[in-house]
């Protein structure tokens, strides 16, 4: 969540007025289907509403029907602390369309008072068959101060090992933490699946995450304009190890940046990611379905 660009200073509250009503329109629909490969539905639906306009009985149906109208047909539901990872299991069992991951964020790990106990709920969920993720995990930087990065490390050892003994895939949160992120990865060793949500990185620690055999999923911030070290990391990226995100309902790709994000605006962010990378749009969505499917499948 929010491993690139940082939000205005506002409460939870005002971010939700500025948001309510304010989706865009849908884009053209993709060839084939793809996955979102990391959505927040829970904050999504609290904070922005439901795309589509007016007030449905099922919110998480009503998403996901407007995203498979544009070809967006698969969703991962990102937990991001023991509730959140609770309400994302529960979803994946109730909408076939949607599976689930969970962990606790790396900024919520210095804040836990009992870090091993919310630890122990988290592995009682990885259990789970519809959990098919271990994150958002990882290190940042950026939110939390050198006081808080012992329990960063901790806790994203303590995921490590929970991916690695589930044989789940780990998703990965690293917010200027490039260095640290592969330093932990390498020491502690990684589980056989990994992605690097929000990829962030530059040309440089691209080639590094590809060498390792990782996965790196672009948000909305790929077509940004500031975004030309991103750019040159998707670049260079293999097919077969790209995946695409919203990070709903943050990141929302322009032009339509500023306005709430959902699942149904993967087409943008996908037909970027073909002129980046100077891909034929079939084959783009034909490589980012088979790799979510590796990685998190079968639905």
């Amino acid at each position: 969540m929010l491993s690139l660009m940082s939000e205005p200073t506002e409460t939870r509250r005002e971010r939700a007025a500025r948001r309510a009503g304010e989706f865009p329109p849908a884009p053209e629909p993709l060839p084939r289907p793809v996955l979102d490969s990391h959505t927040h539905l829970d904050i999504t639906v609290s904070e922005a509403g439901v795309p589509g306009g007016g007030p449905s009985d099922d919110p998480v149906a009503t998403a996901i029907t407007v995203a498979a109208k544009v070809g967006v047909d698969r969703l991962v539901q990102v937990g991001v602390d023991v509730a959140s990872s609770r309400w994302g299991a529960d979803i994946a069992d109730r909408h076939r369309a949607v599976l689930t991951t969970v962990a606790l964020h790396p900024n919520e790990a210095p804040r836990l008072a009992d870090l091993d106990e919310a630890l122990r709920e988290i592995e009682s969920l990885a259990a789970r068959d519809r959990v098919r993720g271990i994150g958002e995990t990882g290190m940042d930087f950026f939110r939390t101060g050198d006081e808080g990065r012992a329990a960063q490390e901790e806790s994203f050892r303590a995921h490590i090992a929970i991916a690695k003994r589930y044989g789940k895939a780990l998703v990965i949160h690293d917010r200027d933490a490039h260095a640290d992120v592969l330093r932990i990865l390498d020491d502690a060793g990684a589980p056989e699946t990994v992605v690097l949500h929000c990829f962030s990185g530059d040309a440089e620690f691209a080639r590094e995450c590809v060498r390792r055999g990782y996965l790196l999923s672009f948000a909305g911030t790929v077509t940004f304009g500031s975004a030309t070290a991103l750019r040159e990391a998707a670049a260079l990226t293999p097919l077969d190890q790209i995946l695409v995100e919203t990070d709903a309902p943050y990141l929302t790709p322009t032009p339509h940046r500023g306005r709430p994000n959902a699942s149904y605006l993967i087409p943008l962010t996908v037909r970027a990611l073909a002129a980046t990378t100077g891909s034929d749009l079939d084959e783009l969505c034909t490589a980012i379905s088979a790799n979510g499917d590796r990685a998190f499948g079968p639905w």
